[in-house]
């Protein structure tokens, strides 16, 4: 599975905002350039997690964006379903029933073995990401992480 960069962006924002303390925030700009990344385009990523209600956002020369729930609330899941959604990657086309190889329909009235597995794998990625929260990757950050994170930030505008 071939994820758009932009989720390894939210990924990464959404765990630097973790790292603050409770109700500090950061804008769109400190987070673009803590990672060199493209302001606008990571707001409209940012934005995407404030409408799933992971992140809040004010307005205003103090604006920014902040975790709207408790880390151990925001998993790796619903970040991910945020700004890429919920469709399966994998689609079964039914092309076992075209072309010179096309099966008789008595032997299509089982899904699609190719689709079964297809679906099995997309679920159990899912899985592992729904069991996977924010507190779970702080936990296994370096100890000194977030007090450095929050100090760049704080130099960062």
């Amino acid at each position: 599975m071939k994820l758009p960069v932009s989720t390894e962006w939210v990924l990464h924002c959404a765990t630097t905002l973790a790292q603050l303390d409770a109700g500090a925030s950061a804008s769109a700009a400190q987070l673009a350039q803590y990672y060199d990344l493209p302001a606008p385009y990571l707001t409209k990523q940012l934005k995407a997690l404030v409408r799933a209600g992971l992140l809040g956002a004010t307005t205003g020369p103090r604006g920014g964006f902040r975790l709207a729930l408790p880390p151990s609330e925001i998993t790796l899941l619903r970040i991910v379903e945020a700004v890429d959604g919920t469709s399966p990657p994998y689609e079964c086309r039914e092309i076992r029933r075209r072309g010179r190889g096309a099966l008789p329909a008595e032997d299509c009235r089982r899904t699609c073995v190719l689709a079964e597995k297809m679906a099995d794998a997309h679920e159990a990625w899912r899985g592992s990401l729904a069991g996977v929260t924010l507190a779970d990757i702080l936990a296994e950050l370096p100890p000194s992480a977030p007090a450095r994170t929050r100090l760049l930030l704080a130099g960062t505008a």
